[in-house]
């Protein structure tokens, strides 16, 4: 940031790290904090963009019903006004995935949570994750899990304005776990001096380290192995938080990266971009978006695509801690709220 930049941006910042404390000392000591009659787990992090919520939260409930519970999802839902469909991307992406899944997705969560509890369908809800959660301490939860992209450590950035960080590092006092993501993309030496960063904040911290693997793609309604496409002409495109694992690991699986789209985050993908897109994969054997991007592009008439339009089907795999961390959640999910 050029220094002219930072000067007029000062006051700002000072405004908003005075009232991030301001706001965090109210919630400490409990007030405006709402108590559902139900456990609730928070999936969040410390910083603006990516750092791998969706497949985090997606998780969460996949352990929770393997357990043979009913949980929803609350959202603030941004992004909403802007979906063709009506609905947020990450919302539209978990109703893709999952059946017969109560979501909430509205920026007053516990007035939509209430709501949600005072239908048929609420009452059998018997635990609730809050995507994008940390920040939002409103409401009280039996556990707190904190998502770290280990390629973009937090401990070397700096408060909004000025850097991505919604709140300081110091934070991570009230965390119960911290799930450090993208584990792929560094190296031992980054993973271990991250890991040696968050515990010296909070030392009884449980620490799990994630990689984002893809386990196939999906074309349409037929899956295929991630070695389709070896040998293949590509053209990517994505409008997320944190573009480069993303791109780099379709780089790694395609024969040739024939060009590349990077949107911002939440990018409406208006007429003029779903443009672009068409003229940059003309050539290409497929277009790969993440299941976020398809929320917004499945709209597109078939016959406007030049070729096919790949998903990776993405999953987080805990190579580290992950036992401990679905004991967690099962943990809280059993805890009568207080």
């Amino acid at each position: 940031m050029r220094p002219l930049s930072r000067t007029l941006l000062a006051p700002v910042a000072k405004i908003y790290a005075r009232e991030i404390k301001r706001r965090n000392a109210n919630f400490d000591a409990g007030r405006g904090v709402v108590t559902l009659d139900r456990p609730v787990i928070s999936i969040g992090n410390l910083s603006v963009g990516g750092t791998g919520k969706s497949p985090m939260v997606a998780h969460t409930i996949g352990v929770l019903r393997e357990d043979g519970r009913n949980p929803c999802i609350a959202m603030r839902g941004y992004g909403s006004k802007r979906n063709a469909h009506g609905t947020s991307d990450e919302a539209d992406e978990y109703a893709q995935r999952f059946d017969d899944l109560p979501i909430v997705a509205q920026p007053n969560r516990t007035e939509g949570l209430i709501e949600l509890f005072g239908t048929q369908e609420g009452e059998a809800v018997d635990s609730v994750v809050l995507d994008d959660g940390f920040q939002h301490r409103r409401i009280a939860r039996q556990l707190d899990i904190v998502l770290i992209d280990s390629t973009r450590s937090p401990f070397e950035g700096e408060l909004l304005p000025f850097g991505r960080l919604r709140e300081s590092t110091n934070s991570l006092v009230r965390a119960h776990a911290a799930v450090l993501t993208h584990a792929e993309s560094v190296s031992g030496a980054d993973l271990n001096a991250l890991r040696s960063s968050v515990l010296e904040i909070n030392r009884q911290l449980h620490i799990a380290v994630a990689e984002h693997a893809w386990d196939g793609l999906q074309i349409g309604d037929r899956e295929e192995p991630i070695g389709w496409l070896d040998g293949k002409r590509v053209a990517a495109v994505c409008a997320i938080g944190n573009p480069v694992p993303f791109v780099s690991t379709v780089e790694r699986y395609a024969g040739s990266l024939n060009s590349k789209l990077v949107l911002r985050d939440h990018d409406p993908y208006k007429r003029s971009t779903v443009g672009k897109l068409v003229k940059a994969a003309e050539g290409c054997d497929a277009i790969v978006c993440t299941e976020k991007d398809w929320s917004k592009l499945r709209h597109v008439p078939t016959d406007r695509w030049p070729c096919q339009v790949v998903r990776p089907i993405l999953r987080m795999r805990l190579v580290e801690g992950g036992d401990r961390l679905d004991e967690m959640i099962r943990s809280a999910a059993e805890q009568a709220p207080e």
